[in-house]
């Protein structure tokens, strides 16, 4: 199903781009209105249009929003919502013509063609009767597109105010659309000519986790291999209608026991990732670290990949969720394998803010001083791919408004790809504040050994589980390409 979330702020531009730049709203009275008297307005319409506007009414109809059906349709194409049209009388009615004041009574509406992205409308009412008795107006109102081709006409009646009314022009509120499906199908969509890879699936002994599991491979990122107490999946599996009949299920006693066979078969190269069930981080960490096999000879660390609504482009942040207190050489490991992922997400040389609580280097504060030294570091190839800048607070790196504001010049201010944070702990509530707070739509990976673990949370549902999933098929295939 389609879904936007819509974020409001008091800030954008007028509807009626003719009259943004005056600073007072004024009706035009019963008695100032002429016969033949006439106004006008002006919009082009945007995609960002179209999906707001099926946001708020709900009518998500696919001739409006899916290309691929629209296009087999008799337009060839995704056109507008017949209704957005109707709205632009309504809102030259209500904010010029006359204006505040105006109460609308009727509307009657006759469509001769479609509206299409990049359309120019000019909406033109024309006043054509007036009752004095009862301060009724009939309005001509025509609809034509930038080459001159009728779209939209009809007749309004109104109640036309009788008090002067000035008052202070509001703008309108800026809509920011974000479409958690699309972006999730997008993700998959880097998947789509990837083969599935064979992942351990340790101790899914709850339904989320299970499901993560079998959506995943539904998905055809994964072959799943379930590893954990044979009796308690398959009850589990049972009571929640999960079929795991086509899963190859390996029975151990206990969590501790399901983590050192995950990592055997991945020493013994049987699975290329592992997923995270209902055991602790820790005790699936350490049987990979009691295996050398399994080592890089770098710190292993944790990245979220987030998309979140009013940011323009994803956004990693490292590490939330496994280092507690990193060292200086610690986050050394942790940046560079933040920028190693980020690169196998398709983006080359990425920008690295390193986070603190201000811009400047404080000794009072050691996480700026380590900031400045790993920004150092980079520019003597101790950290390779990436451009790093920092200290830099957390507005600063992802508002350039905010970052001009402060006089600060920096190739990552207002533009970050990554955010290296000081500790867990600021970067477990930065995470969560994005996601509960923000919307945005997260997940997560271990890197640093030689396979990749997808790591979610037990209140990630699984859809979390199956965007992690991917991630990590995006690394097992970039290990492949290595090997």
């Amino acid at each position: 199903m389609w879904m936007v979330v819509v974020m409001l702020s008091l800030k954008g531009n007028a509807m009626n781009a003719d009259t943004e730049e005056n600073v007072l709203i004024e009706n035009i009275t019963y008695d100032e209105l002429s016969i033949g008297q006439s106004a006008r307005l002006l919009r082009t319409l945007t995609l960002e249009d179209i999906q707001a506007f099926a946001a708020v009414s709900g009518d998500t109809n696919p001739a409006h929003l899916d290309p691929e059906y629209a296009n087999d349709t008799m337009f060839h194409g995704v056109i507008a919502h017949g209704m957005w049209g109707g709205a632009l009388i309504s809102a030259l009615l209500g904010t010029k013509f006359p204006g505040p004041g105006t109460i609308y009574l009727q509307q009657d509406l006759h469509f001769s063609r479609p509206v299409r992205i990049g359309d120019t409308l000019v909406v033109v009412a024309t006043v054509s009767s007036k009752d004095d008795e009862k301060k009724r107006v009939e309005l001509d109102c025509v609809v034509h597109n930038q080459n001159g081709e009728k779209v939209l006409h009809g007749t309004a009646r109104i109640i036309a105010p009788t008090q002067k009314i000035s008052r202070p022009r509001l703008s309108a509120p800026h809509i920011q659309i974000f479409d958690p499906e699309a972006r999730f199908h997008a993700l998959l969509e880097r998947a789509h000519h990837l083969e599935p890879v064979f992942c351990a699936v340790v101790h899914p002994c709850d339904a989320e986790s299970l499901m993560g599991a079998v959506d995943s491979a539904v998905a055809g990122l994964i072959k799943p291999i379930l590893i954990g107490p044979a009796k308690k999946i398959q009850a589990i599996a049972l009571a929640s209608s999960i079929d795991i009949a086509p899963y190859e299920l390996i029975d151990v006693p206990h969590s501790h026991a399901a983590a050192d066979k995950a990592a055997e078969l991945a020493v013994d190269r049987k699975v290329e990732m592992m997923m995270k069930g209902s055991l602790h981080t820790d005790e699936l960490l350490h049987a990979i670290l009691a295996r050398p096999q399994l080592r890089t000879g770098r710190r292993m660390s944790h990245v979220f990949r987030f998309d979140i609504p009013m940011y323009s482009k994803p956004l990693l942040v490292t590490d939330a969720a496994l280092n507690i207190h990193p060292t200086l050489m610690e986050k050394v490991d942790i940046i560079q394998n933040a920028i190693d992922f980020s690169v196998i997400m398709g983006v080359p040389n990425p920008k690295v803010a390193i986070l603190s609580a201000v811009e400047t280097v404080n000794p009072d504060i050691p996480s700026t001083i380590e900031a400045a030294a790993l920004c150092k570091m980079a520019q003597r190839g101790q950290i390779k791919g990436g451009i790093l800048d920092g200290p830099l607070a957390f507005d600063n790196a992802i508002s350039l408004h905010a970052a001009q504001i402060k006089g600060i010049d920096s190739p990552v201010a207002g533009d970050a790809d990554i955010l290296n944070v000081p500790d867990l702990e600021s970067g477990n509530m930065l995470a969560k504040q994005l996601e509960y707070f923000a919307g945005a739509s997260g997940a997560g990976l271990v890197l640093g050994a030689q396979i990749p673990v997808a790591l979610t949370s037990r209140a990630d549902g699984p859809r979390t589980r199956v965007a992690s999933a991917l991630l990590g098929l995006l690394v097992a295939h970039a290990h492949r390409q290595k090997d």
